[in-house]
């Protein structure tokens, strides 16, 4: 038996879990119709065979008619959900896997227009700013009904065969009613702290009575609200003793802040630049006050972080769940010693912050996360070697450097530049985003180890990829700034990237105009205002950065809203001249008939790139397929077949930035699903 200490077990009442690593419940925002079916099912028994002890499903599922899913959470208040969760639990339960479920009534978590256009419901008529809705003050009737359904939902997991379940009480319904800033009621479920937690109580109550003692039962819930008259750490001491000494809960699943806004919850789970595992010594005070068992999560993303949670006893699982959207073989790879081969959580956190703008749930950098179904997450040898030439050496083309060498075919890799990277190297020179370049670095130490053939400092030219002979040639060129944009003065601005590489020193009172919304911006503007600047940032959107996102774009505004920095929407810049030592910076309106000025010392714009393609179409006569792509296959996880070419001697693709300006995600993936069938 190993002495690792993630690697004990745990028992955690009849139920022995196997190590020391759980899946927190999440909502990837798979479900279909509501339900957890083939997809969630395949991304969630794809970490159970890989040896992770526990998997929450869920965050939360609903249990309630009026409690409308925001992010296409699972529906638990419907009896067909029974199958479907069966299903899960059983193929887990094959690969030696607990699973449990997190049940909720969201209250004013959600929206009065979504689903059947019910009221939405909260203790209080207080607003969350996150989802915008002012909500019905519950009457008595709408208390014991809502109790009934969280009854009901707990008696449908165990009829799926769940191990457990626990409930969800930080920003949704039950904490609602715990916090003075939210419950408006009078006795017997407002008031006093004993009254603010009956609602909660009854419902344990009600599954007990309906489940029996051997459904596992617990909490997962807020320690501390961190918010000033809201309940505070000691009150959540009290509320901790309350759920154990009533004898109706099995476990504590401790976080510590607040999520109604997306400052709260950026705090609660933390991205990338933020302090990891900032609530790991709270969360061991609970433990240490109550001597109970207790779970934690929040931004653990790796297993020396993980390990210390253990081996000090701070907590008795620790959860690891964006670190298993990375690596979903996290656990099997510590189990045989290969930790250093880990896929690293990197925090981008592109992942939560898709559902919550209605999108599907993916890792930034493990495109086959959530597509388990078509996209391999261990890539098979081939059943012929060949030789692969890849020509940059940014995430796509060091994506499918690493697929086509894991795949046994010789792999030559050409790079401009000195080191791989391409554009993550100008986005981790700031520090606060210093941890993307690991999404390079794990795959430059994957493809040393299978023996990829590196030529940096080489701008390669057609010649160079045909003096390899190849097999199949992969285009990963990126692209370049696009500044061509204006009427007038395209030779007065510069790029954000030209901020951010050093290349251009910063102004003292500096427009931007961003019409990419992405990190670019942001980052230049900070690198900027940071100098002691003037800086404005001007979007014909009528919001700013919306490719950034609600969590990632938190830590920018602590940063810029601190400093001299203005942002300016629905406003587009038109054209740019110069003024004696100054430029008149020329914003029109796309709702027509207005013209605005500036005057500034420098113009700094982002506007996406445009392919570096030129290699491609050089090559692309050469080719067998032309150039072209099955979209069919591509999009189904088949193979590319397409040979229109009897004389080209190579097969060609182009990925990522060389085909138009996208993301880090659309290039990895665009890489994986071409070169995995190579």
């Amino acid at each position: 038996m190993s002495n690792d200490p993630l690697l004990q077990p745990f028992q955690l009442k009849h139920l022995t879990l196997r190590n020391r690593i759980m899946i927190t419940s999440h909502e990837p925002a798979y479900p279909e119709d509501g339900m957890p079916k083939d997809r969630y099912r395949a991304y969630h028994v794809e970490r159970a065979r890989a040896g992770v002890a526990l998997t929450m499903t869920a965050g939360s599922a609903s249990v309630s008619r009026d409690s409308p899913p925001v992010f296409n959470n699972i529906l638990a208040w419907k009896d067909e959900v029974v199958g479907w969760m069966r299903k899960l639990a059983d193929e887990c339960h094959d690969h030696g896997c607990a699973v449990m479920i997190q049940l909720t009534h969201l209250g004013r978590r959600t929206r009065w227009d979504k689903a059947d256009w019910l009221p939405v419901v909260s203790p209080g008529h207080e607003r969350e700013a996150a989802h915008r809705s002012f909500p019905k003050k519950m009457e008595d009737w709408d208390i014991q009904r809502i109790i009934g359904d969280y009854v009901d939902a707990a008696e449908r997991m165990k009829a799926a065969g769940l191990d457990g379940l626990e409930l969800q009480a930080y920003g949704h319904l039950m904490d609602q009613f715990w916090s003075p800033l939210t419950n408006e009621l009078d006795g017997p479920y407002g008031g006093s702290l004993d009254n603010r937690l009956r609602f909660t109580f009854e419902i344990l109550r009600g599954i007990r009575d309906r489940c029996g003692a051997d459904l596992l039962l617990g909490v997962r819930y807020t320690g501390d609200e961190d918010l000033p008259g809201g309940f505070d750490a000691k009150d959540g001491i009290a509320i901790s003793h309350k759920l154990k000494d009533s004898g109706l809960v099995d476990f504590l699943n401790v976080v510590r802040g607040h999520i109604d806004t997306d400052a709260g919850l950026t705090d609660v789970i933390p991205v990338q630049g933020m302090r990891n595992a900032p609530h790991l010594e709270f969360a061991g005070q609970i433990r240490k006050a109550t001597d109970f068992p207790t779970f934690h999560a929040a931004k653990i993303p790796d297993i020396p972080t993980a390990r210390h949670a253990i081996a000090s006893g701070l907590v008795d699982m620790v959860g690891m769940t964006r670190a298993h959207m990375a690596d979903p073989h996290l656990v099997r790879k510590v189990i045989e010693g290969r930790e250093d081969e880990i896929r690293p959580c990197v925090g981008a956190n592109y992942c939560l912050d898709r559902i919550y703008q209605g999108g599907l749930a993916f890792c930034l950098h493990n495109a086959a996360t959530g597509r388990e179904e078509t996209m391999p997450q261990t890539i098979p040898a081939a059943d012929a070697k060949k030789r692969v030439t890849i020509v940059g050496a940014g995430p796509g083309g060091m994506e499918a450097a690493r697929v086509a060498a894991e795949r046994g075919h010789a792999v030559t890799v050409f790079e401009a530049a000195d080191r791989p990277g391409g554009q993550i190297r100008l986005t981790a020179l700031q520090e606060r985003r210093r941890e993307m370049i690991s999404i390079i670095a794990w795959r430059q130490a994957m493809c040393e180890r299978h023996g990829v053939a590196f030529r940096f400092n080489t701008f390669a030219e057609a010649g160079d990829v045909l003096a390899t002979e190849p097999d199949e040639v992969i285009i990963a060129t990126g692209g370049l700034p696009h500044t061509e944009m204006l009427r007038a003065g395209n030779d007065l601005v510069v790029s954000a990237w030209d901020i951010l590489s050093g290349d251009v020193k910063p102004g003292q009172n500096v427009l931007i105009y961003d019409d990419a919304g992405d990190h670019a911006a942001l980052q230049a503007a900070d690198l900027i205002a940071a100098t002691g600047a003037r800086v404005e940032i001007v979007t014909p959107d009528r919001a700013f950065s919306p490719e950034v996102m609600a969590m990632n774009l938190v830590p920018y505004m602590r940063s810029l809203q601190k400093l001299d920095t203005t942002f300016t929407v629905t406003w587009r810049l038109t054209s740019v001249a110069r003024d004696g030592n100054h430029l008149r910076a020329t914003l029109g309106s796309d709702y027509g008939g207005v013209t605005r000025e500036r005057l500034v010392d420098q113009v700094v714009v982002n506007h996406g790139t445009r392919p570096l393609d030129e290699l491609y179409f050089d090559l692309k006569p050469l080719s067998s397929n032309l150039g072209e792509v099955d979209y069919d296959a591509l999009t189904t996880g088949g193979p590319q077949d397409l040979r229109k070419n009897p004389e080209g001697r190579f097969r060609l693709f182009r990925i990522g930035d060389a085909v138009a300006a996208r993301n880090t995600h659309a290039a990895i993936y665009d890489a994986l699903r071409l070169v995995k069938d190579l």
